[in-house]
């Protein structure tokens, strides 16, 4: 699979990873159908996982990279990427490392490959029920949460650290006070790597997910390129309904 080098990270990044948000069909147990589908997604080809807290997937993809070791489809975890993510609740200074290490026991790993800020932004209690009440978001201190993930880095516990949900303004802030640069920012699969830009996809079905990653033996005309280019781009933030009818978007400076 291609691979992608990043600024702060000392390995390259597959160009396609898979997403773990927790679902599964009715009746069946989330986490035996996340780890079996993770099975068969590392049994295809998949090398990149991309995996949150808040996703509740954690445990099950450390399961299931175990399971890879004993049954001899790979032969090392450093043949995996794994990507997680610091939730909300967690985006203070004194937190991060913290956060950062308990998920990396639910992981059963000693270091993910890529830890990201989830989103620019804090909660002050774990969510419990949606929308999120506008009294416990906050504003991120974005210098203070970023010398938290930099000590991540420094202390071995991620190779690389990045953001995900970043406006271009709140990136321009970031790049103002960190140490360390932000790696990644996470934002038709063939189109979008032809751009430069990592994928992740996610499907339990083994075809699809054969299917995703056959687009590195073939390329898109320059006519196509452009045809797709010329495509409407509408941009918003799907998920801001979670967090209620109040300013959350304009907290990430309306730009997603």
């Amino acid at each position: 699979m291609q691979q992608v080098t990043l600024n702060n990270c000392d390995k390259p990044m597959p160009a396609i990873g898979m997403g773990t948000v927790l679902s599964s069909r009715p009746g069946a147990d989330p986490s035996e159908t996340m780890k079996s589908a993770l099975l068969e997604a590392i049994k295809a080809g998949y090398r990149h996982f991309d995996t949150a807290f808040i996703y509740q997937s954690e445990k099950p993809l450390g399961e299931a990279i175990v399971e890879a070791l004993h049954l001899g489809l790979i032969k090392s975890r450093d043949e995996l990427f794994i990507t997680t993510k610091l939730w909300c609740t967690f985006a203070q200074r004194d937190q991060i490392v913290g956060a950062c290490k308990l998920s990396l026991r639910e992981l059963q790993l000693e270091y993910v490959d890529m830890y990201l800020i989830h989103h620019p932004l804090r909660v002050n209690e774990t969510i419990q029920k949606l929308p999120v009440p506008k009294e416990i978001i906050h504003a991120l201190d974005i210098k203070g949460v970023w010398e938290g993930m930099e000590e991540c880095k420094n202390l071995g516990l991620t190779k690389g650290i990045g953001v995900s949900n970043f406006s271009c303004k709140k990136i321009e802030e970031l790049l103002s006070v960190a140490k360390i640069p932000p790696a990644v920012n996470q934002v038709a699969l063939r189109w979008i790597y032809e751009q430069g830009v990592i994928v992740v996809v996610k499907s339990f079905n083994k075809e699809r997910m054969k299917e995703n990653l056959q687009i590195f033996d073939w390329s898109l005309s320059q006519q196509d390129l452009e045809k797709i280019s010329e495509l409407p781009q509408h941009k918003g933030f799907t998920m801001a309904s979670l967090f209620g009818p109040h300013d959350f978007v304009l907290q990430l400076d309306a730009e997603i």
